[in-house]
């Protein structure tokens, strides 16, 4: 089982790092999604298909 403190940590690395709200975090959570799923999701330059996370 995590810390805690290391999930929270993650969501807010999540939230910097996908341009999130405080709305869209809380979105995501109840969706049941987690951190690192959101983190991997984020489109890389040579990935002009994807839509931005929060999209």
């Amino acid at each position: 089982m995590t810390n805690p403190d290391t999930k929270a940590e993650r969501w807010r690395e999540a939230k910097a790092r996908c341009r999130l709200t405080d709305e869209t975090v809380k979105m995501a959570k109840e969706m049941g999604l987690n951190p690192l799923s959101l983190i991997k999701n984020i489109p890389n330059k040579s990935q002009l298909w994807k839509e931005p996370v929060e999209d």
